[in-house]
């Protein structure tokens, strides 16, 4: 969730991501067998908090399981909808959310392979499923019967005594059912299966070819075009043929472009991540792939009376209408390319002072670009390297510098779970007896301080070509009082992994990608649900990343900081002058970092705000027209995801929405303001937040939660400031 979290609701109750497992070499997907061989046959697996046995799970087992699965729910619902006696919530709604356990526990470990360590046989499996899952979906949320049973109880619910939590989760259900074409002709319901499978089959094709373009477009350099990588970093991608591989990020700016000293190194990197999926002819060109996305989407909006898809897709968000979230965008604008502007000339002007002084680096920077180039001009990829000179030179800080302080088991262990310990008492336990889906993955369970269990955490930070890019978070089991579960989350990232025997040392990013995915972890964590549906994290997009946003501020706090960020050689804590030294630095490059991000948020919009009738043939040609309209086409700073890697929005949940990263971070400064205000890392604040947002999922609609805990509504205030846009 994350740019960070992705979670696909493909049908009441579960979750899909694509798939993947360890690869069982003697079954195929054709072959369909649901008996006790298979790992997901009986109800409990013998482990703890009911988590997923990976030692005993195989490819074959998916298929049968969900088809398994979605045959018992569509019982299920048969029987409710077809019930002679008189709707009521316990035979109704209730019954509905128990009609897909097996389901549900068989997509829960099924969306965690195909995201993080997936296989040629799972995908086979996820491209032949993806419409069936639509149709299984279609065949509930589109069931007449049952939705008139609903909306007699949503019609009536004044005089049903129901406790608030059952209150909410009827309106969401009766919400949810009118969000999907419950109140459609039969006419138009056909029309919309076909559109709905049409779609699921196109973000699978998506996702395949995007894992598949980032895959093939890692980046192969001999040594000499490596200077600026340390040797630990050269020893982590060396091949066995003596060449160094760099694997691309899913995002547009690639790391290593802040050290690698060779210009054409760096062009030739930057450009590979650049073009990655739309490479002419390459069959994981996805420019097709999702103009069909945006019209399919755009047809299903008007299906549904809308003007687009974004009109459609933002009614149970906090921002309610694509306007309202396209205007928190435009009143960032002003701030952001102003300063990005800035940057660049400072750029500029430090890469000319630069060429003036070294007649080796002109001549290195001119084989670095074509002939219609100014080899003097500031590109994209070469923003990190010289932001970087001039953070070293204005601040003398380095990369290099800092990396040795945050080691990544340190950064966790010491760093995450000490905050969570300092703010909610909570305490973790290292399990190594229960079964993982890779070597680097590991297991810790929680405690709450009374010694009670809170649950079971799993994480899996190493990147690998079996893992779809970018960080997240989701959950194995989720909590539920209704079903009697306590929770089993996992976290999700990409970083390098180290060579044998060395360190992983983390850039600044990354650290607070680790507290990131662990605020959306403790969402999950502390959910206080009766019932699934509201459970936990299954809340309006533009809510769901407060709470992991808002941890991203004890990454830097000094509490948390010197009790993590310690030398991984000497034990060293880190000195206040690099603290200092990072505090005076932390908003460098700030208008670089929000134009990237509203570049990205507003291409979302865009793709989403575009009528039924449009066809979209020149991708490129649509993305310029779409920065030029708001004013951020600014050339050396690309959006932080082209559209053809735009993963969060063509493969994931975020379509529509992926301006809630912004938005939630108006909410999350303004609460992090709240701390400061009271006290800072404090049991009774920790215990507040918990109580007020980590535990409530979905209980009330965001902007009500947030009200309820704030007590009043945010502003930009506390944003702007913190960010430097304005003076505290």
């Amino acid at each position: 969730m994350n740019a960070k979290k992705a979670v696909l609701s493909v049908f009441a109750g579960a979750s899909l991501f694509a798939v993947s497992c360890q690869k069982d070499k003697d079954n195929t997907t054709s072959e369909i067998q649901w008996d006790s061989s298979n790992a997901f046959y009986q109800e409990d697996s013998g482990l703890p908090y009911g988590t997923a046995d990976f030692d005993k799970i195989k490819n074959k087992d998916f298929k049968p399981a969900l088809l398994e699965g979605m045959r018992r729910q569509q019982e299920a619902i048969n029987e409710i909808a077809t019930n002679t006696q008189a709707p009521t919530f316990e035979n109704t709604i209730e019954a509905m959310e128990r009609s897909s356990e097996l389901l549900d526990r068989v997509s829960a470990v099924y969306g965690l392979l195909t995201g993080a360590h997936t296989n040629e046989e799972l995908k086979a499996i996820n491209t032949e499923l993806s419409p069936v899952f639509a149709q299984h979906s279609d065949a509930i949320y589109l069931n007449e019967a049952l939705f008139q049973r609903i909306k007699t109880l949503h019609d009536n619910k004044a005089s049903l005594d129901l406790n608030p939590e059952q209150e909410r989760v009827l309106d969401v259900y009766y919400q949810g059912f009118e969000i999907a074409g419950a109140n459609l002709t039969p006419e138009k319901k056909e029309k919309l299966k076909v559109i709905n499978q049409e779609l699921a089959t196109l973000t699978n094709t998506f996702s395949d070819q995007l894992l598949a373009a980032t895959k093939q477009g890692g980046v192969t350099f001999t040594k000499e075009e490596l200077k600026g990588l340390t040797d630990a970093e050269l020893a982590s991608i060396q091949q066995e043929d003596g060449t160094y591989l760099i694997n691309l990020n899913n995002t547009t700016q690639q790391a290593d472009l802040a050290v690698l000293e060779d210009p054409q190194t760096r062009k030739k990197l930057f450009d590979q991540a650049w073009n990655r999926a739309q490479k002419p002819g390459d069959k994981n060109n996805t420019t097709k792939t999702i103009a069909q996305i945006a019209q399919k989407r755009a047809q299903k909006a008007e299906l549904m009376g809308y003007d687009n898809y974004a009109q459609w897709s933002l009614q149970s968000s906090m921002a309610k209408t694509p306007e309202n979230a396209v205007q928190i965008l435009k009143d960032l604008s002003p701030y952001a390319v102003k300063s990005a502007n800035q940057e660049a000339a400072d750029l500029q002007a430090y890469m000319n002072k630069v060429q003036n002084h070294s007649a080796l680096q002109q001549n290195e920077i001119k084989t670095a670009v074509n002939a219609q180039a100014d080899p003097f001009t500031l590109t994209p990829a070469d923003w990190e390297y010289y932001s970087s000179k001039i953070r070293k030179e204005k601040y003398d800080l380095d990369q290099n510098e800092i990396k040795p302080y945050f080691e990544f088991n340190s950064v966790l262990e010491n760093g995450v779970f000490y905050m969570a310990n300092q703010l909610y008492g909570i305490t973790f336990k290292e399990r190594t007896d229960i079964p993982v889906w890779q070597e680097d993955v590991k297991v810790y369970e929680i405690f709450n301080e009374d010694g009670s269990p809170v649950g079971l955490f799993y994480t899996d930070y190493y990147q690998r070509d079996s893992k779809r890019g970018g960080a997240w978070m989701s959950s194995i089991v989720s909590q539920s009082k209704l079903l009697d579960n306590l929770p089993v989350i996992y976290n999700v990232g990409n970083f390098q992994k180290p060579a044998e025997g060395q360190p992983a040392l983390l850039s600044l990013d990354n650290v607070v990608t680790v507290f990131h995915e662990f605020g959306h972890a403790l969402h999950g964590f502390f959910s206080d649900q009766t019932y699934p549906k509201l459970s936990g994290t299954r809340v309006s997009r533009d809510f769901v990343e407060l709470p992991s946003q808002f941890h991203e501020h004890f990454a830097f706090d000094p509490v948390i900081l010197k009790n993590y960020a310690k030398h991984y050689e000497t034990g060293e804590v880190i000195p206040q002058e690099l603290l200092d030294k990072i505090e005076k630095a932390k908003n460098f490059n700030k208008g670089y970092s929000l134009s990237e991000v509203l570049g990205a948020s507003l291409l979302d919009l865009e793709w989403h705000t575009l009528p039924a009738d449009a066809s979209i043939e020149d991708v490129d040609a649509f993305e310029k027209q779409a920065l030029a309209k708001y004013g951020i086409d600014i050339d050396q700073v690309p959006p932080r995801y082209r559209s053809s890697y735009f993963n969060h929005v063509f493969g994931g949940g975020y379509a529509a929405g992926y301006y809630s990263y912004k938005w939630a971070e108006v909410l999350d400064n303004d609460a992090y303001q709240w701390l400061l205000e009271n006290g800072g890392i404090t049991r009774e604040n920790g215990d507040y937040f918990r109580e007020k947002i980590l535990s409530k999922g979905n209980s009330q609609p965001g902007d009500v939660l947030y009200q309820e805990f704030r007590g009043k509504q945010p502003d930009m205030d506390a944003y702007l400031q913190n960010a430097g846009f304005i003076e505290k």
